[in-house]
């Protein structure tokens, strides 16, 4: 599907990575810059979860924007389950690869959300790719913290006993126990205690933005102390109040300013 309104072109439809089909959405201004905003969504989000953000990002900014639904969530083909404890590194180190090459990406900035945010880290650390030239990252994980599992214990409980699977379904369809389950088991499994973003840290070059609300009840603010801890240069930090753990949600007019400032400062062409 295409559709433009004289300033840009929307498209949607599928990647097929590995045989697995992936739902993905463009926004691509007509007067724009060469260069890619890919979105990676949270845990339990989706193409569609993102609602009118990437389209505003996209307008403001004047960047093409690719969005996309990984295995098991939104539109996409279901994964197996459980995922493996591994699943953030093979999205990052293998899937992502592979997105960016079917989309004829050239130059980009990944810009993730909770786990999508990770698998930016996991990417750009792990991978030597001039593809990627800036991280734009809400509420990244890093580590595993107490108040992530009592959220996730407790949106569980929620899943099982309200109208939680029902809300999710309108987003998620078939793939509602698969993205939920896929989700919370992975982190709450107890082998993944350890799991941290450590090793991939130190070899992060790109400039990096990093966006949390203060009262985020999936991670505190250790997770962005880490991380400028051991990246080798400095990250800038926009600290959002009243804002929980969706950043674009929560803060929409004060994220949409700091990710247009922030291309700004660091590309050539911004508006």
């Amino acid at each position: 599907m295409k559709e433009a309104d004289g300033q840009w072109l929307e498209s949607s439809g599928f990647f097929n990575v590995d045989g697995v089909q992936l739902e993905y959405q463009w926004f691509t201004p007509l007067q724009g810059i060469d260069l890619t905003l890919v979105f990676l969504h949270e845990g339990l989000g989706c193409v569609a979860m993102w609602k009118d953000f990437p389209r505003r990002v996209a307008r403001l900014t004047g960047c093409r924007v690719l969005i996309y639904s990984r295995a098991g969530y939104g539109g996409s083909d279901p994964c197996p389950l459980p995922r493996p404890l591994s699943f953030m590194q093979d999205e990052g180190l293998r899937v992502l690869p592979k997105i960016l090459n079917a989309a004829g990406i050239r130059n980009a900035v990944l810009v993730g959300h909770s786990d999508g945010a990770s698998i930016a880290l996991i990417n750009v650390g792990g991978i030597a790719d001039a593809r990627i030239q800036g991280l734009i990252l809400m509420a990244p994980h890093v580590f595993v913290e107490e108040l992530t599992l009592r959220s996730i214990r407790a949106a569980k409980t929620a899943f099982e006993t309200t109208d939680l699977r029902e809300r999710l379904s309108r987003y998620h369809g078939d793939n509602v126990d698969c993205a939920f389950l896929g989700w919370s088991q992975a982190w709450l499994d107890q082998d993944f205690l350890g799991w941290n973003l450590d090793t991939y840290l130190p070899n992060i070059k790109v400039p990096v933005l990093l966006l949390q609300g203060e009262q985020d009840n999936y991670g505190t603010l250790r997770q962005l102390d880490r991380i400028t801890e051991l990246l080798p240069n400095a990250a800038e930090t926009l600290l959002l109040s009243g804002c929980g753990h969706s950043p674009f949600r929560d803060r929409l007019d004060d994220t949409l300013q700091g990710v247009a400032d922030f291309l700004k400062i660091h590309f050539d062409g911004m508006p």
